[in-house]
């Protein structure tokens, strides 16, 4: 009855990866230049774990004794989507990267968008979305076009005012571009983007859905869920993985619910896989540079992580991870090419164990493909019996 549970707290990077150059990444460590731009971060358990094990991080010392097997992984994978950063940990390394429109998308996908929706669209460039609905918001409002933009990741974001165009037509128009974004058009994913508000006070409502393409091959979750074991998907994790791969899912964009209803999943689902998404770290406080509020979301992680520690037993293997970095204190709004943290940790395996650095994010997946007893995953080396 073996159980494991990935918390993945989405954009926590711990420093540049050796091509983050090509990326124009170059200088990028979330965590340790977040800690430095708040005077240091105060993170009582994931110190005991052993997070001040894995880099310096101010406030977070290394522990002589850590609870945890700490260590780092390299991202295998091209890019620094969370597609592609979901993909790998679960076992799937994607070796061509996902489009990039810097300058728009071609006129051809605009059109056969705007034929297929019945309406033209405003922007179409790469901007941040914030910015970009203060700026078109009122014309959107006046035309009902939505406003299609784009970013240095591989997006296609459509937002719309809820009064405009409701959600749920906003998320059919979204499925009808996911359905023409295919071929050198195929983006990693398609983003809804709600919004309400007024001119000069517009605000992006928690309506925000993801259209991921579907995994080329199949992941830890296809087998675990395979071999009959329950598969929960907590977050936003569901619509990276297109849906494939759950037995259950609870979507959800605010850390605390999906702390909240991880927990309340453990109490229910003794094995399997519980797959737990944090995505306010990036979508609220990385992408938005805001230092304060990704550490205080850290410190609220922190505070709440006895609840999950203290329901494990000896039969569960818990790992916290990321999918790619997203410094709030770079120029940049977007993802970093950065190595992610590494914890894991179980009642009934051995604490303090140094996995060192691990070349690719998979490492994890096939750990606990063989924790699970499930089918092996395509890439990845398992570590399980370094730290069993």
């Amino acid at each position: 009855m073996s159980r494991v549970i990935i918390l993945l707290l989405d954009g926590v990077g711990c420093g540049e990866l050796p091509d983050a150059a090509d990326y124009e990444d170059q200088g990028s460590n979330t965590l340790a230049n977040l800690a430095k731009a708040v005077g240091g971060l105060s993170l009582t358990n994931l110190s005991a774990l052993g997070l001040g094990n894995i880099i310096p991080i101010q406030g977070v010392p290394p522990q002589e004794k850590p609870q945890a097997c700490f260590g780092r992984m390299a991202e295998q994978s091209e890019g620094k989507d969370s597609t592609t950063g979901h993909w790998e940990i679960a076992g799937l390394v994607t070796s061509s990267p996902f489009p990039l429109f810097p300058h728009g998308f071609p006129p051809e996908l605009i059109q056969s968008l705007e034929q297929a929706i019945g309406r033209k669209t405003l922007g179409n460039r790469a901007a941040s979305g914030t910015e970009i609905i203060k700026e078109l918001g009122e014309e959107h409002l006046k035309t009902g076009c939505p406003i299609v933009y784009t970013s240095a990741d591989s997006v296609m974001q459509i937002a719309c005012h809820e009064d405009i165009i409701p959600p749920d037509e906003l998320y059919r128009i979204c499925q009808k571009a996911r359905g023409l974004c295919t071929d050198r058009y195929c983006v990693g994913r398609v983003i809804a983007r709600p919004f309400t508000g007024k001119p000069g006070a517009f605000k992006r409502s928690t309506g925000r859905k993801d259209f991921s393409c579907s995994p080329p091959r199949p992941t830890l979750l296809d087998h675990a869920k395979e071999a009959g074991l329950p598969v929960v998907g907590i977050g936003k994790v569901d619509d990276l993985f297109a849906g494939r791969g759950f037995t259950e899912t609870h979507h959800s964009v605010s850390n605390a619910n999906c702390l909240r209803l991880t927990v309340e999943t453990m109490e229910k689902a003794k094995a399997g896989l519980i797959f737990t998404n944090l995505v306010q770290f990036d979508m609220d406080w990385g992408h938005r540079n805001d230092p304060a509020a990704f550490a205080a979301g850290l410190r609220e992680f922190d505070g709440f992580l006895p609840n999950i520690l203290s329901r494990l037993d000896q039969h569960d293997l818990l790992f916290m991870t990321a999918d790619h970095g997203n410094d709030p204190t770079t120029p940049s709004t977007d993802h970093s090419r950065e190595y992610v943290p590494l914890l894991a940790f179980g009642p009934g395996f051995k604490q303090g164990v140094d996995l060192g650095t691990r070349p690719s994010f998979a490492d994890l997946g096939q750990t606990a493909a063989e924790f699970l007893k499930v089918k092996p995953t395509m890439h990845g080396t398992s570590f399980l019996e370094l730290i069993r």
